[in-house]
């Protein structure tokens, strides 16, 4: 059912909080499963709501006044209600972390609708999120990372690109999301850092490590002089915004093309195939910790809006300091 509140709800997430298209996408599919319960609860019982066809068999005919019937449940709605839709979710037996996502969907839902007026309580606030298991961010070891980083054949355009690519990743920490979106004139040689645009559109500048800067540099160099991309080069020579990666047509690279080149290398390399890109960016995030830098930096490197986002990394750092202790204390057990 095409709920007009609901789409108002995604188009504000979409046009003004900047959500991501596959974030929104997430909140739709939670308010759908909502609005197929607030239906199923006020379906009506022996009103004429079914008729029968020629075969005898019932046709279940919704009413013209559905759509505001469904509306005027979800404003009116109370914590007694939505206590019963978590219990209906139940049988689905979903993970803490997908219950968290769907009753953060809902407490966003409702938090708009409080703002613009449309109910005069919110449900949402006797409403607790399920405690989740903290789980420690996937880091590789900084040799693991060297073997990956060296498989690539760079004396090809295109292998030069993943070169780049992984280089960046690692000496960035940017999401894959944020690598896919630079263009080429994000890219400040002289200053050896790059502009990237984060959730929510915010800007921040980010240094490359001489690695990362040398293996664009040389990537850029093998696409300039590749005749097959020739229209890419006269794009930027033209002043127009091009992408920093480009795939094998000059277009722009998708994040689903850079894990599927990731699988590629880590097959190649013997890695452990489980690898993302986002098991970069935690790693660079880990080795910066362990040697030395603090973590409001880290913080600002990330992009991440709360230090507490980025505090689960001093975890790790911990818990490889205990290995380390336990490992050379003499007293240590």
């Amino acid at each position: 059912m095409d709920m007009p509140i609901v789409n108002q709800f995604l188009d504000y997430l979409k046009l003004e909080r900047h959500f991501s298209p596959f974030t929104a996408r997430c909140y739709g599919a939670d308010l759908r499963q909502y609005t197929e319960f607030l239906t199923d609860e006020n379906e009506p019982t022996g009103t004429g709501a079914e008729n029968s066809s020629e075969g005898g068999s019932p046709i279940t005919t919704a009413p013209p006044s559905a759509i505001d019937q469904i509306t005027e449940a979800m404003v009116a709605a109370d914590t007694l209600l939505i206590r019963r839709f978590l219990a209906y979710l139940d049988q689905f037996e979903y993970s803490s972390a997908t219950m968290a996502r769907k009753i953060a969907t809902l407490r966003s839902f409702y938090k708009f609708l409080h703002r613009r007026g449309l109910v005069q309580a919110n449900p949402m606030l006797m409403i607790r999120t399920p405690k989740q298991a903290k789980r420690l961010p996937k880091a590789i070891t900084v040799e693991q990372v060297e073997r990956l980083l060296c498989t690539p054949n760079d004396n090809v355009t295109l292998g030069a690109r993943d070169r780049a690519i992984l280089e960046t990743l690692y000496s960035t920490g940017v999401r894959v999301s944020e690598l896919v979106d630079l263009d080429r004139q994000h890219l400040d040689e002289l200053g050896e850092t790059l502009v990237i645009r984060g959730k929510g559109k915010k800007e921040r500048i980010v240094p490359l490590g001489s690695h990362a800067l040398n293996a664009i540099n040389h990537y850029l160099t093998m696409l300039d002089g590749d005749r097959h991309f020739a229209k890419v080069r006269e794009k930027f020579e033209q002043g127009e915004m091009v992408p920093l990666f480009v795939n094998k047509s000059g277009g722009r690279l998708s994040s689903r093309s850079v894990r599927r080149k990731l699988d590629k290398y880590l097959e190649e390399s013997g890695l452990d195939p489980t690898i993302s890109p986002h098991t970069l960016r935690h790693s660079f995030a880990t080795h910066l910790l362990d040697n030395g830098a603090d973590l409001r930096s880290v913080q600002e490197l990330l992009g991440h809006q709360s230090l507490s986002t980025t505090q689960v990394y001093t975890h790790l750092t911990s818990q490889r300091m205990r290995e380390a202790y336990d490992q050379a204390h003499p007293r240590a057990s």
